[in-house]
């Protein structure tokens, strides 16, 4: 195990905290380090409903020998925790054989503070199990569990079909097959806890006591964490995850693409520490025993900062593109079987103005594939069907613009207008019309006034 022998003891301690994290101990912390720079990592598991402690001493030796188990036994008695307790030692070496007949004689006796031990050769196995790269020290990411692309009961076309509901002058039967495409985006679920006490000669000023629980994008590049909406779609269905088949999606889908984790869980555990303890830094006033007013920048320490759990999963990308016409509309969400988020709606967007969003109206022109706000639209003067005012052709009568699909259209249109009466071709503006006719009437009362008649 040449690499791990060459880690510093802080760094192999750093390495068992994520090792035991993933073996699905809960609660994984390390203790504050002592002035012979050794440090503990304290945990718990639930062992037939029961919740027990397990503190844990590193060691990153050559031999271990009985002294440190039997003061690891010590250290066990004295260890607050309300319930059963039992130790662990680890190391990179192996143990002596008084080490190891000590720790075996505690369990045939029974002793209610057993200690289990774990040397080098224990850890290469574990390192198989859990993905501990021996080459690095680091925890890379194993996982092969995505969140479901779509609803099983329903169609894949069901949310694209959904979207255009609200569209006036289309309906679902209309609609072309859209083009599918999905990506499947790693990311890793995250619980921390941060818990920090800030204390001066008056005593404690600032106390920091919080759980947090967000979603980080694992792609290569720096990470970034999710929106509330997709940590919230994650987090809510990390109990419905499906086996990340491939072959079986591309069956489904016309395009597939799967992104890799771009850093290591240790790396993602590094940079939430970091984040942290960044967010919960703070900077106070109190007033001291002189009565004078005194800020103190309270800054949480790493180990005040312990991650809970780092659950990898992929979240499915679609998107769909739907052709209309002269016209191509995107629709991409993230998706949870029957959940989603939305990341990108061209499908309630006017081409012509930036009107876009859910709570507008809009209608489709079938003349070019056109999706309109009310703005854009109109009423065709011939068929008395919608038409956008970027593909229609116009010309006026009677003083106002009327709108035509085509010119042939118009040209219809010119001799229909040519045999109407005077009256109807009034009416082809209303406006002028009806103003008209009171202007009119107004004059004839006018008339009327001024020759005494009325």
């Amino acid at each position: 195990m040449p690499v791990l022998d060459d880690l510093s003891g802080f760094e192999f301690e750093d390495v068992m905290e994520d090792v035991f994290r993933n073996l699905g101990y809960e609660n994984v912390r390390q203790a504050e380090r002592t002035a012979d720079e050794g440090r503990d990592v304290m945990m718990e598991e639930v062992v037939d409903g029961t919740r027990r402690a397990v503190v844990v001493e590193c060691k990153h030796t050559e031999t271990v020998g009985r002294p440190v188990v039997q003061k690891l036994h010590s250290a066990i008695a004295t260890f607050e925790f309300d319930g059963p307790k039992r130790g662990m030692v680890a190391t990179t070496g192996r143990f002596t054989g008084p080490a190891v007949e000590y720790a075996e004689r505690l369990q045939r006796n029974d002793d209610p503070y057993p200690i289990e031990l774990i040397d080098g050769e224990d850890l290469r196995e574990i390192a198989d199990d859990i993905g501990l790269d021996l080459y690095n020290g680091r925890i890379e990411i194993l996982c092969d569990e995505t969140l479901r692309p779509h609803e099983p009961a329903t169609s894949v076309t069901a949310p694209v079909e959904e979207a255009f509901q609200d569209i006036d002058n289309i309906e679902s039967t209309d609609l072309p097959a859209p083009q599918y495409h999905v990506t499947f985006r790693p990311v890793v679920a995250v619980t921390a806890d941060t818990n920090a006490v800030f204390e001066t000669s008056v005593g404690v000023i600032h106390r920091v006591n919080d759980r947090s629980r967000f979603v980080v994008h694992a792609e290569r590049g720096h990470p970034e964490t999710a929106s509330g909406d997709v940590s919230n779609l994650v987090t809510e269905n990390l109990h419905a995850t499906v086996e990340l088949d491939t072959d079986r999606f591309e069956e489904q889908f016309d395009a597939v693409e799967e992104r890799r984790f771009g850093q290591t869980q240790t790396e993602y555990k590094d940079w939430v520490v970091d984040r942290l303890q960044n967010h919960h830094t703070t900077t106070v006033s109190y007033t001291g025993d002189n009565n004078v007013t005194y800020t103190k920048t309270c800054e949480p320490k790493r180990s005040d900062v312990s991650v809970q759990s780092i659950e990898p999963v992929y979240v499915p990308q679609l998107r769909h593109t739907t052709n209309l016409g002269e016209y191509t509309y995107p629709y991409e969400y993230f998706a949870a079987g029957p959940s989603r988020v939305t990341s990108e709606d061209g499908i309630h967007r006017c081409i012509h103005c930036d009107t876009a969003g859910t709570d507008a109206a809009y209608t489709y022109c079938a003349n070019c594939g056109s999706i309109n706000c009310d703005s854009h639209i109109k009423t065709e003067r011939l068929e008395g069907t919608p038409v956008c005012t970027g593909c229609a052709v116009t010309e006026r009568f009677a003083f106002k613009t009327k709108y035509f699909h085509d010119a042939e259209n118009r040209d219809a249109f010119r001799e229909e207008y040519a045999s109407m009466p005077f009256y109807e071709k009034a009416m082809e503006n209303t406006v002028l019309a009806v103003g008209a006719v009171v202007l009119m009437g107004l004059v004839v009362l006018g008339v009327l006034v001024l020759g005494g008649g009325i």
